[in-house]
């Protein structure tokens, strides 16, 4: 089982030893790693950490997703301005 509180997105780059991460459940999470394995492990650790920051800064933190979902997908392209 993973154990994460909010869901997380994991991105394939177009360097094949890096993943990009972030949640769309907890604003301003975002992260690298070399592997979805990498990925997984420093959000568990880092959705802690941003919390925490959050709490600790009297940010307002969103409730934990009851269900969290992981979606792997290739890297979406940046909206032209």
């Amino acid at each position: 089982m993973i154990d994460l509180q909010y869901s997380l997105v994991i991105e394939a780059t177009d360097d094949p030893t890096f993943f990009g991460f972030y949640s769309p459940d907890l604003e301003g999470f975002t992260g690298i790693g070399h592997s979805i394995e990498d990925c997984l492990y420093k959000a568990r650790w880092g959705m802690e950490e941003h919390v925490n920051v959050l709490k600790q800064h009297d940010l307002p933190v969103p409730p934990p997703n009851s269900n969290p979902t992981v979606v792997i997908q290739n890297q979406q392209p940046t909206p032209a301005r």
